[in-house]
């Protein structure tokens, strides 16, 4: 198969190259600075030249309302529609579990925005809805770091790690488009305060962690629905304290 991964230089988009590439697919890496620009449309053409498979994470550089929705409008319209004219057979996205529950988030809203682009376009599609990553839990803590200290929701969250989310992204590219959505977790729910604490324990920060139900995430109230996976998602199989203590090494 060929294989392009939009945003291909990043976290997720570089471990879904590697991967399929190991498998024997022929696999592009798609983003500026290989010359493929989703919003300008340089060089989507001839990236997706005899593409059967189309995989978008590509993400917004900036998480401003207005730019952050008009980021991934642009990207979708230029993107689905390069595709419909080269062929493409199946266009995979990764969004995020959530999405649906959290209009107060700008970013949360575009990220619906582009879900609906998708369904809305004649391609054949998968949407994989992921849980946050692992790899984020320090800009969670970062952006709610307070003078008093780190103030967070004690709402539940189902963190994955990047890696098993790569490999889903992987292993539904090369399967039947599903036309629909799929979502993915962590084996592992955990209040969001508790799981910064278990963070900077890990890194013997002693800042202290502050539960508060009133705590905004990215602009959001939470409660034990808003980021945690719905009923038979799929489930990667690393543990967060696993992740931690190689991490934290």
């Amino acid at each position: 198969m060929k294989i392009v991964v939009v945003g291909g230089s990043g976290l997720i988009g570089s471990n879904v190259v590697r991967r399929l590439r190991r498998d024997g697919h022929e696999t592009v890496a798609a983003s500026p600075g290989s010359g493929v620009n989703t919003i300008t449309g340089e060089g989507l053409a001839r990236a997706l030249e005899g593409a059967q498979v189309v995989i978008d994470v590509a993400n917004s550089p900036s998480f401003d309302d207005g730019a952050v929705l008009q980021f991934f409008e642009t990207s979708s319209r230029n993107l689905l529609a390069a595709e419909a004219q080269a062929g493409v057979e199946h266009h995979l996205a990764l969004s995020v579990v959530g999405t649906d529950r959290l209009p107060q988030s700008g970013y949360f809203r575009a990220k619906v925005a582009q879900e609906k682009l998708i369904q809305a376009s004649r391609i054949p599609y998968t949407i994989l809805r992921a849980t946050q990553f692992f790899e984020f839990v320090g800009s969670i803590v970062e952006a709610a770091s307070e003078r008093d200290g780190i103030r967070l929701s004690p709402a539940l969250i189902q963190p994955i790690a990047a890696d098993d989310v790569a490999a889903a992204l992987a292993d539904l590219a090369v399967g039947t488009p599903l036309n629909g959505i799929v979502e993915i977790a962590g084996p592992d729910r955990f209040p969001l305060d508790e799981l910064a604490r278990k963070f900077l324990a890990a890194r013997a920060d002693s800042r202290q962690v502050i539960a508060d139900v009133h705590a905004r995430y990215f602009g959001s109230e939470l409660n034990d629905r808003s980021l945690v996976a719905g009923d038979s998602p799929r489930i990667g199989p690393t543990r967060f304290q696993n992740w931690l203590s190689r991490t934290s090494q």
